[in-house]
């Protein structure tokens, strides 16, 4: 999974007032959903005995994904 530091942007967004900060939030909001949809993915392709192995079922990919958001 993928990690991504918020530092730059929000200086820039403090420097930028409100137009900055809709385009720092709007960055935010597309990486989360990003990153939820590529761990559903990931955890889609699995077979149900990898999935039993981390202690998953299919009926968990949903909510653990909503959980990184």
């Amino acid at each position: 999974m993928a990690s991504i530091e918020y530092t730059r942007a929000q200086q820039v967004a403090a420097s930028n007032g409100r137009i900055g900060q809709f385009f720092v939030h709007m960055t935010a909001a597309f990486v989360s959903w990003n990153a939820a949809r590529s761990t559903r993915n990931a955890l889609s392709q699995l077979s149900d005995r990898e999935l039993e192995d981390i202690g998953l079922c299919r009926g968990d990919i949903d909510a653990i994904a909503d959980a990184q958001r």
